[in-house]
Formats: C-alpha cells, structure tokens, sequence
C-alpha cells in the first residue's frame, strides 16, 4: 500500500510517496499553489501514477499544540481533500518539519536557491516518514 505524503504551504506543496511496503518516504516532487482545484488535479494524477491508497498531510500545529492562522488554512484544504478524494485523507503533526528540511540542506552545504527549490519536497518526507514509523510502532 503506498501513501502520499504532503507538505502544504500558501506557495508551494511538497510531495512525497511512501515505498510499496510502507516503510521509507522519498520525495516526489513540489507544486506550486494555483489554488485548490488545480492543486487537486495535480494530486490526482500522482495518487493514480503511484496507485495511492491514502493521503496523509502535515499539520501546522502550534507549539502549544493549538491551531493557529496556517493551521486553520491546512484544516481547510484537508476538508477539500476528504471531500474530493475517494481514499482516506489523514492528519500528521508537522511541527518544526521546514525547519527540520533547511538544517538538513544546510548540513548538506545545499546553497539558498537550491534549499528552496528542494525543502518543501524533503519536509513532505520527514512527514510521510513519521506517520509510517509511527504506522509500524
């Protein structure tokens, strides 16, 4: 069963799928933000490519654990999906993931114009992979 991971954020979205045993996340892609309808014809051509049988997409939460403003926003787009989708769209706390993604790439010696053409991409990842480590625990 292979699961998409997303990274959703105001410009970009960050793709990844999981491997076909669920165990380790690579990054796909990044699409830009055209809005919801384009956006949801993107992602149906990735779920059909990769035969996808669930979504899962990061949430925003707040360090306190609340939803704030892009918290909101991301709740928004998860209803979009669930609404339009016809697999199980599912929720993954993504604190501090794009923070996570641009140490990385600096430890990577990843120069700035290169980190934001790869960090939404590498944050879907570091979000799909805790979901599936959390999925085998």
């Amino acid at each position: 069963m292979r699961i998409l991971g997303i990274d959703y954020g105001n410009k970009r979205v960050g793709i990844a799928v999981s491997d076909e045993l669920g165990w380790t996340a690579q990054p796909v892609t990044t699409l830009a933000m055209h809005g919801h309808q384009e956006l949801l014809t993107e992602l149906r051509s990735y779920l059909e490519k990769y035969q996808i049988e669930q979504v899962v997409v990061g949430m925003p939460y707040n360090l306190d654990g609340s939803l704030g403003k892009r918290g909101e926003i991301t709740q928004a787009f998860i209803n979009f999906l669930q609404k339009n989708l016809t697999i199980p769209v599912v929720i993954q706390d993504e604190r501090l993931t794009t923070s996570q993604a641009n140490r990385i790439l600096l430890a990577a010696d990843v120069s700035r114009k290169g980190r934001k053409k790869v960090v939404d991409k590498l944050a879907a990842v570091l979000i799909l992979q805790a979901f599936l480590d959390k999925e085998i625990n």
